[in-house]
């Protein structure tokens, strides 16, 4: 599959909705799942004005608040703290989301997933860590319980009802999975003795699968109850958590965090999936084989790290099947297989260790270090693989590229591949470490971008030119293809994570996450946003749209 042409990308998209299976082939991730809107369903008033659309790109901008092109504006569905049901509340930092409509023929009415990565003490359990030499030694119990519901995620029913989008209060699928929930091992050996974990946390970025469940990513798992280190000599030590310190109040092991979450929409039901290895991912991006056998993609968000591929032995599957890790050098695809690798053979005791180790085992193999390998995203028209290398400080690449995977044969199954860059960051682009990415029903690429709040805005640090973080697009076609537009810039401090467009094309849901971020003083805040009267900023997921989103996903389909 070298090349994916435009009509052919739409009956990929297939017709999403609860309890529908998606026909094969089959590519979900960070995403779309439902058939766009055809260029015969708008009026002739419809189309002109579209085509009148100025695409424009906006200025950095370090203001306090959420800035959108000509042509977009927003509205808050829901914000940290809101209520969902009598029960639950809306947990903090929101970054990947994702929407599956109810019924198929109705995009306006369905379900939203939003991962909740981690929490901010100061705000969420009123602990002031900046007030003691040693902090994690002053907290308590009572705060760390209400940390530990303010990560996982959350499904809650929306509806589009006059061009605004609501929460249906206590519908009968709103939840919350929390680092409390008890999630089963999808695995047949036990972990640390154990069938059940309690809690998913570090939920980072995820993507759904053809049988539509929500999938999302434990990433930065060792600041909440540490982590298991080894020596040369596979002699084991426990480092204690960098930030939370809630290993102090719960004997939680490490090992039952780092890895892909699957929960079921209709019920809550939640599983780890082992088979997809260990490590801080980023995301979890599938593709179904005619066969119906998954292939998913993964990148561990660190310095160094590695990109993973899983394919699977049987249809339907996350648990029978390879990991395999890239040596982007050669062009190869590693077996993390302890059955036919000596040198794991040598190192571990058995599959289960190369899969909870599988940075150790990766570097073993001869894996390549790559510079933090975040989003993952499908291209819909040339179904090349385009990776997120966001940044390495270390190595002196501060703003980052997008790598660009061409499996051999176009199948992606292949064990070899070619690599290379997509696009650089940097002053010349018009961006700079990108993170999250997204294709439109156009095949228009959607980039956000995520510069460290303690370095944005800072003289003598290299991102001062960019200012607050940013939503871009590249456009595919005209004569502004492949030109890095800015289309949104975010609040203080803030990042713009898990654009995900709705059914119809029509609208851009976009977490806006910690806001504020570098505040010290609950009363002297770095941002206020969402402007909503406490002066408490609040993360939350806004609804995007305007003529230039169904610009973007509809005009080059009437042009083509």
């Amino acid at each position: 599959m070298t090349s994916i042409k435009r009509r052919k990308f739409i009956s990929f998209l297939g017709k999403a909705s609860i309890g529908a299976i998606i026909a094969p082939p089959f590519l979900m991730s960070c995403g779309n799942t439902a058939k766009p809107i055809k260029g015969d369903r708008l009026s002739q008033n419809e189309i002109n004005r579209l085509k009148n659309t100025v695409l424009e790109s906006i200025l950095p901008s370090d203001k306090d608040d959420l800035i959108l092109a000509k042509g977009l504006k927003y509205q808050p569905i829901i914000k940290w703290g809101d209520e969902i049901s009598d029960a639950d509340t809306f947990g903090f930092n929101n970054d990947f989301t994702c929407f599956i409509p109810l019924d198929k023929n109705n995009p306006k009415d369905g379900l939203l997933w939003v991962n909740h990565e981690y929490i901010h003490s100061l705000y969420v359990s009123g602990f002031d860590e900046n007030a003691y030499e040693n902090p994690l030694d002053h907290k308590t119990l009572q705060q760390v319980d209400v940390e530990m519901y303010n990560v996982g995620g959350s499904i809650v029913r929306i509806k589009e009802e006059n061009g605004v989008w609501q929460v249906v209060k206590n519908d009968s699928h709103n939840r919350r999975i929390s680092a409390k929930t008890p999630i089963k091992l999808n695995w047949d050996t036990p972990i640390k003795g154990k069938t059940t974990a309690i809690g998913t946390l570090a939920n980072c970025s995820g993507g759904i699968t053809p049988w539509n469940t929500f999938l999302t990513c434990e990433e930065n798992y060792d600041g909440f109850f540490g982590e298991t280190i080894y020596d040369e000599n596979n002699q084991s030590t426990f480092k204690p958590s960098r930030y939370c310190g809630w290993e102090k109040f719960y004997n939680h092991p490490p090992e039952h965090y780092g890895w892909v979450v699957e929960v079921n929409p209709k019920n809550g039901e939640a599983q780890k999936h082992i088979a997809l290895g260990r490590f801080s991912h980023e995301c979890c991006t599938l593709y179904e084989l005619e066969d119906k056998r998954i292939v998913a993609y993964s990148g561990d968000d660190h310095n160094n790290e590695h990109l993973y591929k899983f394919i699977a032995s049987k249809p339907s599957s996350l648990k029978e099947g390879t990991l395999y890790v890239a040596d982007t050098v050669q062009g190869k695809w590693l077996a993390l297989d302890w059955e036919n690798q000596p040198k794991l053979k040598a190192k571990f005791k058995d599959q289960t260790e190369v899969l909870i180790r599988a940075r150790e085992s990766s570097k073993i193999l001869g894996a390549t270090p790559l510079n933090r390998p975040e989003d993952i995203e499908i291209d819909p028209i040339t179904g090349h693989v385009l990776v997120s290398l966001t940044n390495n400080y270390d190595k002196k690449d501060f703003h980052g590229s997008i790598l660009k995977v061409e499996e051999s044969n176009g199948k992606f199954d292949a064990l070899t591949f070619k690599a290379s860059t997509y696009k650089a960051g940097g002053e010349e682009n018009g961006f700079s470490c990108p993170d999250n990415l997204a294709f439109d029903f156009a095949g228009n690429l959607w980039m956000t971008s995520d510069m460290s709040g303690s370095a944005m805005n800072k003289e003598g640090k290299p991102y001062l030119p960019f200012k607050n973080n940013s939503l871009f697009v590249i456009p595919r076609f005209g004569k502004d293809a492949g030109k890095v537009i800015r289309v949104a810039s975010a609040p203080t401090d803030a990042e713009l994570t898990g654009p995900w467009f709705a059914p119809d094309g029509k609208t851009l849901f976009l977490s806006v996450q910690h806001p504020g971020e570098q505040t010290t003083d609950i009363t002297k805040p770095t941002s206020t946003w969402p402007f909503d009267g406490d002066n408490i900023p609040k993360p939350a997921v806004v609804a995007i749209t305007g003529d230039l989103i169904k610009k973007m996903n509809n005009l080059n389909l009437i042009e083509g």
